[in-house]
C-alpha cells in the first residue's frame, strides 16, 4: 500500500501596517518563511507555503487556501509582531493542530550596531525584524481560548541543532499519523479464546486513527492458496533460502506449504490493499483451512519486513502499535515478556508466529516445529533475536475511561543466551532494572502484547501522542 507524501502547512505573520513605514521589513521577513520552507523540505514531506499573511482578510483567504491544500499539519512562523486577528481564522477553517515556531532570525541582535544606526526608524525596523516573541504569548492566549491545538517551538532559525531536532520530530510525527490515518488493517479470523486483554474496540480504533478494517475470511486465503501458480511457489522456496537461514532439519514439503501460503498472502494484500493485518484462527475440523493457518508464519514475517505488519492472536491494538513503529522506521516485532533473568537483570521477550526480519541480529533461523504450542498445527517457524542496541517498547492501550493511550519504554537488547525454540528471542535490559520495569509496566494495565522496535523513539511516540490527543506514558 503506497503512502501518500505529508502536506505540511506554512505561513509566516505580519502587520500591513509596517511595510510602508519600514522600507525592506516585508521582504525580509519573507526571507525567513523561505528558508524555513527549504528547511521543512524533505523526501515524502510537500510544504505548502502560503507567505505571510498580514492582515484579516488575507487569513480568511490563507485559510481557505490551507483546507484546499489538505494539510497534515501547521507551521506558523512568527516572524515580528502580528495582530492574533490575523492568526486564528487561518488555523479555524484548516482544523489541523498547529506548530508555533518562535524563531530568531539571530542568537543575539548585535546591540552596538543597532544603536550606531543613529535613525529612530531604521532601529524600529531592524528592531522588529528580530521580534518574533513578542505575539506568541498573544496567540497562545487566542488558541486557547478557541480551542486550538498548538505546540510551541522557540530557538534560532539558523544553526540551533536542538530547536530543529524537535522541529523533525514533529514532522515524524506528523508523517507518521497521516499515515495512519486511511490505513487499511485486515483482520481475519478471531481473538484467541480467553485472552480478555487483547480484545478491542474496533470503532475506537477507526474514530482515534483513521483505520479503514477489511474483515476477512480465512476461506479467501485458503482459496488463493489452492490457485497458486507452481512457478510462483518454486520461486519464493528459493527466497526463502536467500532471505533466511533455512535449517537441514527443515522438511521441503513444509517449505512448499509455506510458499504457497506466502504468495496468497501477497495477492490477499494486493487484492485489498492492506497495510497490516492481524489474524487467528483454530483450523480445526476444515483441513484445508488448517494448513493455511499452519503454514503463515514465513509469508507473514516477509510482510512485516517490507512494511505489512503481520499480528497474530487477533492482536488488533497491537498491530497498531507494530504499524506506528514501522512507519517512524523502527520495525516493529510482536513480542512480550515471557521471563527474567535476574540473575543479569535483564527481561526475555519474544512471540510465536511473524517476526520482523528487517530487524534480526544476524540471519533469521527456519526451524522446523513438530508443534504449535496452544495453537493447531505443525510446520516450520522463524527464530530471530532484535539487533543489539537501543530499542523502544510501543503498546497501544485501552483506558478505564474507554480512550486509547499510547504506553512505551526505551530499553538495550543485549547480547547472551536466548531460547533456541523455533520463536522471536531477545534480552533487554532497562536503565531502571527489569524488577522495577516490570512493575511500572503493568501498572499501566496494557495488553500483554507489544511491539519493539530499534532506535530510542520516545520523544516521538510523545509528538504522535500530542498530535492525535492521547495520553503518551513513557516508563523508564
Amino acid at each position: 500500500m503506497s503512502v501518500a507524501p505529508l502536506r505540511v502547512g506554512l505561513f509566516g505573520i505580519g502587520l500591513d501596517a509596517y511595510w510602508p513605514q519600514f522600507a525592506g521589513l516585508k521582504e525580509r521577513l519573507e526571507g525567513y518563511v523561505a528558508r524555513v520552507a527549504q528547511k521543512l523540505a524533505r523526501p515524502g514531506v510537500e510544504v505548502i507555503n502560503i507567505g505571510l499573511v498580514d492582515n484579516p482578510d488575507r487569513a480568511y483567504a490563507a485559510g481557505r487556501e490551507l483546507r484546499r491544500a489538505d494539510v497534515d499539519l501547521i507551521f506558523l512562523h512568527v516572524t515580528t509582531y502580528a495582530l492574533s486577528s490575523t492568526v486564528l481564522p487561518v488555523v479555524q477553517r484548516a482544523k489541523v493542530p498547529v506548530i508555533v515556531l518562535n524563531l530568531a532570525p539571530e542568537p543575539a541582535i548585535d546591540y552596538a550596531a543597532f544603536n550606531r544606526l543613529g535613525d529612530c526608524t531604521r532601529m524600529t525596523g531592524e528592531w522588529l525584524a528580530h521580534c518574533s516573541a513578542c505575539p506568541v504569548p498573544e496567540i497562545a492566549n487566542v488558541f486557547k481560548r478557541a480551542g486550538v491545538q498548538f505546540h510551541q517551538i522557540t530557538g534560532v532559525l539558523d544553526d540551533d541543532p536542538a530547536c530543529w531536532r524537535e522541529i523533525d520530530s514533529w514532522v515524524e510525527a506528523a508523517r507518521v499519523a497521516a499515515a495512519m490515518n486511511g490505513n487499511r488493517l485486515g483482520l481475519m479470523g478471531h481473538y484467541y479464546g480467553g485472552m480478555l486483554d487483547i480484545q478491542a474496540d474496533v470503532t475506537l480504533q477507526c474514530v482515534t486513527f483513521g483505520t479503514h478494517i477489511e474483515h476477512l475470511e480465512v476461506d479467501e486465503l485458503t482459496a488463493l492458496r489452492r490457485s497458486a501458480p507452481a512457478r510462483d511457489v518454486q520461486a519464493r522456496v528459493a527466497d526463502f533460502h536467500r532471505v533466511f537461514d533455512v535449517q537441514p532439519d527443515c522438511a521441503a514439503e513444509d517449505l512448499a506449504d509455506a510458499a504457497r501460503t506466502s504468495v496468497a498472502l501477497d495477492q490477499l494484500v494486493a487484492s485489498r490493499r492492506l497495510g497490516s493485518l492481524a489474524y487467528y484462527y483454530q483450523g480445526t475440523g476444515v483441513a484445508e483451512n488448517e494448513a493455511t493457518i499452519a503454514s503463515i508464519i514465513l509469508g507473514t514475517s516477509l510482510l512485516t519486513a517490507r512494511g505489512v505488519p503481520v499480528a497474530g492472536e487477533y492482536e488488533v491494538k497491537n498491530v497498531q502499535a507494530m504499524k506506528i513503529m514501522d512507519l517512524f522506521g523502527a520495525g516493529g516485532s510482536f513480542t512480550e515478556y515471557y521471563a527474567m533473568d535476574f540473575k543479569d537483570d535483564v527481561v526475555l521477550m519474544g512471540h510465536d508466529g511473524p517476526g520482523h526480519i528487517a530487524i534480526a541480529q544476524g540471519k533469521t533461523k527456519v526451524r522446523p516445529l513438530k508443534v504449535y504450542h496452544g495453537k493447531v498445527g505443525r510446520g516450520v517457524s522463524v527464530e530471530m533475536a532484535v539487533k543489539h542496541g537501543p530499542v523502544t517498547l510501543l503498546s497501544v492501550i485501552e483506558t478505564s475511561v474507554g480512550k486509547l493511550a499510547l504506553l512505551c519504554a526505551e530499553a538495550e537488547s543485549v547480547p547472551g543466551p536466548i531460547l533456541e525454540i523455533g520463536n522471536t528471542n531477545s534480552r533487554y535490559r532497562f536503565a531502571c532494572g527489569a524488577r522495577e520495569f516490570v512493575n511500572r509496566w503493568n501498572s499501566h494495565g496494557p495488553a500483554h502484547h507489544c511491539a519493539v522496535g530499534v532506535g530510542h523513539l520516545a520523544e516521538k511516540i510523545g509528538r504522535l501522542g500530542q498530535l492525535l490527543e492521547l495520553e503518551t506514558v513513557r516508563v523508564g
